[in-house]
């Protein structure tokens, strides 16, 4: 099989997305992951919060990657979920351009996850504050996808998320589930969920789509990698043919 390099662009404060979107791809022998960080530190809605997603810092990320000539670059991080799905669909125009590497998101690859599978009523998880969670909330909304229940952590410092443990992850989604959503969207890649997710969708019989798990499975399809060899993370990796892309956004 011929060797497949895909490149990550990591929240410089996450310490989970690396370790747990190798041990992912570890099925995959031909793949290997290459990551590039940039500063985030905090998730809020504040100036200097936001500015912390600005696209030239993320590009001259995204430039250091393409110096490995990966075969896809991903966004793994989920900004565009409270700033708005263009922002992710902009970014990844821009990556493209720049690079001429095909590009995507967390956010992106899971909207299109949602799509694939039909869903158009989610439970959300996210460990954010109450003021980012709302405006999640509004964007789903905004593209016909309703929120029937949710939870969050008021938690603001971006390395704070790390520490959330497994009991309280899998005790929300539990508690989601309640509400008979369609699927369960784990929102930030600094949380630890996506080991629980094969679990979960076992005892709960709906889809849970974690966003680290995300941009790897989006990742492989622009890089031309069958993700349903990755058979141990859940259902995200074995969803059927992809969306053309003017539905992706």
């Amino acid at each position: 099989m011929r060797p497949v390099r895909l490149g990550i662009l990591t929240p410089s404060s996450n310490t989970v997305l690396e370790p747990l979107s190798t041990a992912m791809a570890a099925e995959l022998p031909n793949v290997t992951l290459h990551f590039s960080r940039f500063r985030v530190t905090e998730i809020a809605l504040t100036d200097a919060a936001l500015a912390q997603f600005d696209e030239a810092a993320v590009l001259q990320a995204a430039a250091l990657l393409a110096d490995a000539r990966v075969d896809a670059i991903a966004w793994s991080g989920t900004s565009a979920s409270w700033l708005g799905f263009d922002r992710d669909a902009a970014l990844c125009r821009s990556i493209h351009a720049a690079t001429g590497i095909p590009a995507t998101s967390s956010i992106l690859a899971l909207n299109e996850a949602l799509a694939c599978s039909g869903v158009q009523r989610i439970g959300l998880m996210t460990p954010y504050r109450d003021d980012v969670q709302a405006r999640i909330v509004a964007n789903y909304a905004a593209i016909g996808v309703e929120c029937v229940a949710e939870r969050h952590l008021r938690l603001q410092d971006n390395f704070s998320f790390a520490n959330v443990n497994g009991a309280q992850l899998e005790q929300m989604c539990r508690e989601v589930a309640e509400a008979a959503p369609q699927a369960i969207a784990i929102v930030c890649t600094n949380l630890r969920a996506a080991p629980l997710v094969a679990k979960l969708e076992a005892a709960l019989g709906l889809p849970v789509y974690d966003s680290v798990a995300t941009a790897l499975w989006k990742s492989l399809c622009l890089a031309g990698a069958d993700p349903a060899l990755i058979t141990r993370w859940g259902s995200l990796f074995r969803l059927p043919a992809l969306l053309p892309p003017a539905r992706l956004h």
